[in-house]
């Protein structure tokens, strides 16, 4: 909504604009001779005249006509705050018309249409839908519309977002664990231990992580530091460091690593720590939201069962 200042002046520059138009084709039709005419008005300019004759009256009849039509439009559509009275259906209601209005309706209109579609898939199982191929276009399409700023187009991922194609789940590749994620979002969380290790513990740490996984390492280093991740680092990565899913902790001892596995990339996240976020779709979708829940996530299941 437009402030009552900047109302005023919106609908001054706009009405008078075209009240402006008005009195401008008055103005220069007034005096004019009714017929044409060889008089020149005395305008020359390299040998072309200015013909002393009124203007053609297509033309003025044309300027009036947009006039009339600029007239309408405000009254159809409105100006600024005032409603015009044209209206649309949002929500079930009839509203007045504004831009904001005409997408909602549009969209609502469209996820009506589509809804029977939405529900017959969201009566199939998971494994089932993944296999139907209609039916993982559209939550490829579903996918390509909102995953793909963080996941990829061909959800590979990239530092910091999750390969969706693998084997290697965060918090768990089941159907359930993948609808849970889609829809209520995940919180990821590592604390920053720099602090605590210091700068010769962080190197250590490093090292011991990175034999986890089977990469060269120093291995003294790595012993002194294997105390330090039963007290500090197994609660979320286990005894092994093989992960936890109910908590999001990644499996140390593969070689998939999300933010990198190189040891400055090993050494930044255990001083620094790292936060991710997945947003909620649950909140962002308002219309269909379980069943596109259900669509996409056969979708993403069907990535790493194929």
């Amino acid at each position: 909504m437009l402030e009552t200042f900047w109302q005023y002046w919106v609908a001054i520059i706009v009405i008078g604009s075209i009240i402006g138009c008005g009195v401008l084709i008055q103005y220069t039709s007034r005096g004019q001779r009714k017929d044409e005419t060889d008089q020149t008005t005395g305008h020359d300019y390299d040998g072309i005249q200015e013909l002393d004759n009124p203007l053609p009256r297509w033309w003025v009849m044309m300027f009036w006509a947009t006039i009339v039509f600029g007239l309408g439009y405000l009254v159809v559509y409105g100006l600024g705050n005032w409603k015009g009275v044209l209206t649309v259906e949002v929500d079930g209601e009839q509203v007045a018309w504004s831009s904001a209005n005409q997408w909602k309706a549009e969209v609502q209109a469209f996820e009506k249409d589509v809804a029977p579609l939405f529900n017959k898939y969201a009566a199939m199982p998971i494994p089932e839908l993944a296999k139907d191929a209609e039916a993982m276009e559209t939550g490829k399409r579903l996918f390509m519309s909102n995953c793909t700023i963080c996941h990829q187009t061909d959800a590979t991922g990239t530092k910091g977002f999750p390969n969706l194609t693998d084997s290697d789940w965060l918090y768990g590749g089941s159907p359930e664990q993948i609808v849970q994620t889609i829809k209520h979002g995940r919180q990821g969380a590592m604390p920053a231990w720099g602090p605590v290790l210091g700068e010769e513990g962080t190197a250590n740490m490093t090292a011991y992580v990175r034999g986890l996984a089977g990469l060269k390492h120093d291995a003294a280093a790595a012993e002194k530091a294997a105390p330090q991740y039963q007290q500090l680092c197994m609660a979320c990565h286990g005894v092994n460091g093989e992960g936890n899913v109910f908590v999001g902790a990644p499996n140390l001892t593969d070689d998939v690593w999300l933010y990198g596995g190189s040891s400055k990339d090993i050494t930044f996240t255990i001083k620094n720590g790292r936060n991710g976020k997945m947003p909620a779709f649950g909140e962002i979708w308002d219309t269909n939201t379980d069943q596109k829940i259900h669509i996409v996530s056969a979708y993403i299941y069907s990535l790493s069962n194929k």
